[in-house]
């Protein structure tokens, strides 16, 4: 009797073994892009995942990236993946405060890889002195331009706001527009603003702001918006834009109307299809406005996280070496043709914005997140309509302003 029982006991705690084991064995992944080549490019790296962890068994879901930005709140207070993909910088704030997503200073500590080549993007990634999630893609904004016209108008690229000034007076004498834009869906108008605000105050100030910690009266965004009104009357941009998306601006770019776009790298392919060569198309950073401040770009991010609530951690964590290893992000960044965080991963040589991006980012004193990431959705709605509202009447300022310090009072209660 005793050595059955002891024999269904062994049974039994084998089978738990098992299972636990099984169970251990486990990983969940929750992904936000269903474009071809984002969702290729997350299959391929799953499947070489699988491939090193033969041991793992892997589920992922993927879906509509604004779906995602509507219920990850509700998946990680709930049945939670164990890794699950978001934003870095101040949009992953509100989810670090709240204790959702899980704090993996350890593994960028443990990892020479982690520590070693993604020292650029470290700041974004940290919140409380912890980091708090792995980067895989990120790109460059900055000011693409025909450069063609700039030939033909004897110009080169601008390095100072004075430069980008005197470079604006030659085209309109030559009856060419300076800067194109489209802000009917008012993103790009924040494009503007960030850089403008970054090259006047620098990141530390875009960060506060976007933080809700000083004012858009504050005399530092008064002088953001200076140097705006600034490059309206000095510059211009195409007329009707608030009309136009970011798509339908490229028109006169490419018929020569215009010769500038600030714009982010995904951009050039539609540069491309429109009609220009690379010949015809160049890339400069945004120039310097107040001498001597650090550089800081614009180079919005996409991440893994681990959330709280997630049910098999090391795995997660082992997923999240493996997105990080220079192999992984050289080959998902050369298939969506955007730059890998890590600065040890091969870039796509062929393509000369990615090289021009690469050397950007490498060197930038600080990366943004753009500004309706940054920023918490509801400021992000009401600053960028006040942005698009100052470009068409910049006699609007102060009551753009004030309105906009009411709204930040509201949304940062």
């Amino acid at each position: 009797m005793y050595k059955s029982l002891f024999r269904a006991t062994a049974a039994f705690g084998t089978a738990a073994l098992l299972a636990t084991t099984a169970f251990a064995s486990d990983l969940v992944v929750t992904f936000d892009d269903l474009n071809p080549d984002k969702k290729a490019a997350f299959e391929a790296a799953v499947d070489a995942f699988k491939k090193a962890n033969p041991d793992i068994n892997v589920t992922t879901n993927n879906g509509d990236r604004e779906a995602h930005k509507s219920t990850i709140r509700n998946a990680l207070l709930n049945d939670a993946p164990d890794v699950i993909t978001w934003y870095p910088g101040n949009r992953m704030g509100p989810f670090v405060d709240a204790g959702l997503f899980r704090d993996i200073s350890d593994l960028w500590a443990s990892d020479e890889n982690l520590s070693g080549n993604f020292g650029a993007i470290k700041p974004t990634m940290s919140r409380d002195g912890k980091q708090w999630g792995v980067p895989y893609s990120f790109y460059q904004w900055g000011v693409y331009y025909r450069k063609d016209i700039f030939d033909k108008l004897s110009l080169s690229e601008p390095k100072t706001w004075d430069e980008l000034l005197a470079a604006c007076g030659k085209m309109k004498a030559a009856g060419v527009t300076p800067f194109t834009i489209g802000t009917k869906y008012l993103w790009t108008a924040a494009g503007v603003f960030d850089y403008l605000n970054l090259r006047t105050n620098g990141y530390d100030v875009h960060n506060d702001l976007t933080a809700g910690k000083i004012k858009y009266t504050d005399p530092r965004i008064r002088a953001t918006f200076a140097k705006w009104g600034e490059m309206l009357d000095k510059c211009s941009f195409v007329k009707n834009h608030a009309t136009m998306s970011w798509q339908d601006a490229i028109a006169p770019f490419a018929n020569g109307d215009a010769a500038m776009y600030v714009m982010g790298n995904f951009s050039v392919g539609q540069y491309k299809a429109s009609g220009l060569t690379d010949a015809q198309i160049d890339f400069f950073q945004f120039p310097e406005i107040t001498a001597g401040l650090p550089r800081a770009e614009e180079a919005p991010a996409d991440a893994f996280f681990i959330p709280a609530k997630a049910k098999n951690v090391e795995n997660a964590k082992k997923f999240l070496s493996f997105i990080a290893t220079p192999k992984i992000q050289g080959d998902w960044n050369k298939a969506i043709g955007q730059l890998p965080p890590n600065s040890a991963a091969e870039v796509n040589t062929g393509d000369k914005f990615i090289v021009e991006g690469m050397a950007t980012l490498s060197t930038a004193a600080g990366l943004a997140q753009f500004y309706d990431r940054d920023a918490p959705a509801a400021m992000a709605k009401a600053g960028m309509e006040g942005f698009q509202k100052f470009m068409l009447d910049p006699s609007t300022l102060d009551s753009v302003l004030t309105n906009l310090d009411k709204v930040q009072a509201e949304v940062y209660k």
